[in-house]
Parts: C-alpha cells; sequence; structure tokens
C-alpha cells in the first residue's frame, strides 16, 4: 500500500478517534438528563478504535496514536523511517477534529473552552486533583499496557479477526481507570486535537501528555518485543 494513502487513513481515523471521544465528552458527558458520564466517555473512545481498526486496520495499521507508532518502531513491528509521516498525519488529524468540534460545541449559547474542552491536565487541571507524578506514571503504565495489548492481539499467533474487539476495549478500560486521574490522554494526537483550541494551560501542560504516552509505547514494545520473541528448539 503507498505511504500517501496509509497516511489518508491514519489521518481520517485520528480524527474519527478524536471527534468521536473528545466529542462524547465535550457534547454528552454532562447532557441534562441524558448524559453519558465517565462510563459513556470512555466507551466511545474504546469505539472510535474498534470502529476505525476494522475500516482502516488493513491500509495502515491503524495507530491513529503517536505513541503507538513509536512503540511498534520499539517493537520491531515497524519502520523508522515512516515514524514522521505518521505522526504528522496523526497530529492533523487530531487537530481538524478538534476544530470542527469546536465549531459544533461553540453553535450552543454560553458555551467556552474554560471547562477544559476534554483537554488533559495535572495538578489543579487534573479532573480528580491528582499531582504531576501521579499523573506522569499513570500515563506511562497506561500506554505501556496498551502498547502490551496491542502487540499481543495483532501478534501472527494470535486468533484472528478479534484484535479490534481486543484493542477497542483496552482503550475502553484505560479511560475508566485514568479519566479521574488526566481526563485519560495515552495519545498525543488526542492531546494536542483540543489543547490548542483551549491555549492557556492546557497547552503549557501538553509536554507531559507527549513525553509519557511516548515513554510508555517505547516501554511497552520492548516488553512485548521480549515476552513475544519465538524460543528457538535445540
Amino acid at each position: 500500500m503507498k505511504l500517501s494513502k496509509r497516511l489518508g487513513a491514519e489521518f481520517i481515523g485520528t480524527f474519527w478517534l478524536v471527534l468521536g471521544g473528545c466529542g462524547s465528552a465535550v457534547l454528552a458527558a454532562a447532557f441534562p438528563g441524558l448524559g453519558i458520564g465517565l462510563l459513556g466517555v470512555s466507551l466511545a473512545f474504546g469505539l472510535t478504535v474498534l470502529t476505525m481498526a476494522f475500516a482502516i486496520g488493513h491500509i495502515s495499521g491503524c495507530h491513529l496514536n503517536p505513541a503507538v507508532s513509536i512503540g511498534l518502531w520499539a517493537g520491531r513491528r515497524f519502520p523508522g523511517r515512516e515514524l514522521l509521516p505518521y505522526i504528522v498525519a496523526q497530529v492533523l488529524g487530531g487537530i481538524l477534529a478538534g476544530a470542527i468540534l469546536y465549531l459544533i460545541a461553540s453553535g450552543k449559547a454560553g458555551f467556552s473552552v474554560a471547562g477544559g474542552f476534554a483537554s488533559n491536565g495535572y495538578g489543579e487541571h487534573s479532573p480528580g486533583g491528582y499531582s504531576l507524578l501521579a499523573c506522569l506514571v499513570a500515563e506511562i503504565v497506561m500506554t505501556a499496557m496498551f502498547l502490551l495489548i496491542i502487540m499481543g492481539a495483532t501478534d501472527k499467533r494470535a486468533p484472528h479477526g478479534f484484535a479490534p474487539i481486543a484493542i477497542g476495549l483496552a482503550l475502553t478500560l484505560i479511560h475508566l481507570i485514568s479519566i479521574p486521574v488526566t481526563n485519560t490522554s495515552v495519545n498525543p494526537a488526542r492531546s494536542t486535537g483540543v489543547a490548542l483550541f483551549v491555549g492557556d494551560w492546557a497547552v503549557a501542560q501538553l509536554w507531559l501528555f507527549w513525553i509519557a504516552p511516548i515513554i510508555g509505547g517505547v516501554l511497552g514494545g520492548a516488553i512485548y518485543r521480549c515476552l513475544g520473541a519465538e524460543e528457538t528448539r535445540a
């Protein structure tokens, strides 16, 4: 598959992830009487990955996340020469989704990004008031586990056809655990896509939601490379 087509798939897939996941948080989480809450937002993020994995997994691998691309590189599943193009496509897709979401959300009287616009944060901007260290650890560990699951589910020895379900449910679980801590990133493109429209503190704290997921992605990829390596028989 040509790189241009794979980049287009990553752009569209990341757009859907940010629009679907962050859109559910901004538009539906606290809707009067029918709000979907933490559980609904968690499920929405999982569903975006599950649906896109079936739709574009055979085209681009459906990374939708710079930390996943880097983690797959660390796990020797992805070539380093394609990292930068993939990351650029993912971030641009996330930013477009943030712009579309802002356009929709601002159509309601009284809308303001002061509520966070689904941005990630630590300290006073953590949903539960968690410290920088707690948020750093949460993002590293959650992303590492996400990579382990991705690599295990897509291993040629794993049952065929079920990887999108496992990966989507993993992202749902990750959100159920960590929305109170950081509002859940595990994805620099997702964080960037909405933070740019909040500016101020969201951009100032964005560094954590690049560094921690990338560290976690590398750890997860490297750990699975060791665990999943086929043993040679004497």
